[in-house]
């Protein structure tokens, strides 16, 4: 796999370090945690009580968005913030969950940007009302034009292409790249990567699929898989449409192998039974986790992590040699 550049690990090392110290500082240093609970659970810093809202695209059921959550959720508890979490697929419905945020005058916005032209001027408002705003999962190559802050998470691009260049070492000669939300910049650029790591070793082909009707998914991808027998990889962009997408295969009688881009609890068996060859972990736990923590910082200390540039939190590969390394973290639901 291509290692992003070199300054992109540094951003993430300081990110942890800030994360880290921020931890520190909150949950065992001066008079903030003199004492703990009887069940031994670290405090909350003693800073004001923030309210922060985080504004994604979750389609509800993806099980991904239940990793960004509790990351969020442990850094607000952590920080003494109020977290207000609200969601929409829809990129208008979206920028109106953040103009609501502006409304009720939070703190801070951590937000997604599947759908930047739809959001960019909800965003655009936050900033000119003087709301913080960062932004995470997507939108990497428009965040900063937006004014926004801060951004965490991966450059499908380089995801893309190292799950291409694998693909190709595999041996695959006609990739199916399937899209479950068609207009998602990530999205796009996740296949679009593959499909320039994969090179001359043969075809990438994308299919669109729509991830809130999960049955025409199935149908979808099954119908395709019967219809183009050369079809030997099928690299899905979600765990949920992975775990389809198996199914898929099995019914089509193709003998296409499986593999994805993030995980979930359910996609550790697959990767054990060898049903889903592989995944690409992206950290959604620690995308919302450094979100929330990085705009108490903010608010608190004036902190920016990053120096003007994207904090990566991946990719990396899992599969058969490491899995077992993560499934300890992906059974409490955090992985």
């Amino acid at each position: 796999m291509t290692t992003p550049r070199s300054t992109a690990r540094g951003l993430l090392a300081v990110a942890a370090v800030l994360a880290l110290a921020a931890a520190g500082c909150s949950s065992e240093g001066g008079k903030q945690e003199e004492e703990k609970s009887d069940s031994g659970t670290a405090g909350v810093a003693d800073t004001p009580r923030y309210t922060i809202a985080m504004i994604t695209h979750e389609v509800p059921g993806d099980t991904f968005w239940d990793l960004v959550r509790k990351g969020a959720e442990a850094a607000a508890k952590k920080d003494n913030i109020e977290l207000r979490y609200s969601n929409n697929p829809d990129g208008p419905e979206q920028a109106n969950l953040v103009q609501s945020a502006i409304d009720s005058k939070v703190n801070g916005i951590a937000v997604t940007l599947a759908k930047p032209d739809a959001l960019q001027g909800a965003v655009r408002q936050a900033v000119n009302a003087r709301i913080p705003v960062v932004a995470l999962n997507a939108g990497l190559e428009q965040w900063k034009a937006m004014g926004v802050t801060e951004f965490f998470g991966q450059d499908e691009s380089i995801a893309g292409e190292a799950a291409g260049q694998r693909l190709a070492q595999e041996g695959a000669k006609k990739v199916l790249c399937v899209i479950h939300e068609q207009g998602h910049v990530a999205l796009e650029a996740r296949c679009a990567g593959v499909k320039k790591g994969f090179g001359g070793a043969g075809v990438v082909e994308n299919l669109n699929v729509n991830s809130k009707d999960m049955p025409s998914v199935k149908s979808t991808i099954t119908a395709k898989l019967q219809q183009d027998k050369s079809v030997d990889r099928v690299i899905t962009l979600g765990a949920p449409i992975a775990i389809t997408a198996v199914e898929s295969a099995k019914e089509s009688g193709a003998a296409a192998k499986v593999v994805t881009f993030d995980t979930n609890k359910e996609l550790v068996g697959s990767i054990r039974s060898g049903d889903v060859q592989w995944a690409i972990d992206q950290q959604p736990y620690l995308q919302g986790y450094l979100a929330i923590d990085s705009l108490w910082l903010y608010l608190s200390n004036g902190n920016v992590i990053g120096g003007g540039q994207t904090v990566l939190t991946g990719p990396s590969f899992i599969d058969q040699t490491n899995i077992e390394s993560v499934a300890q973290y992906a059974e409490k639901g955090t992985r």
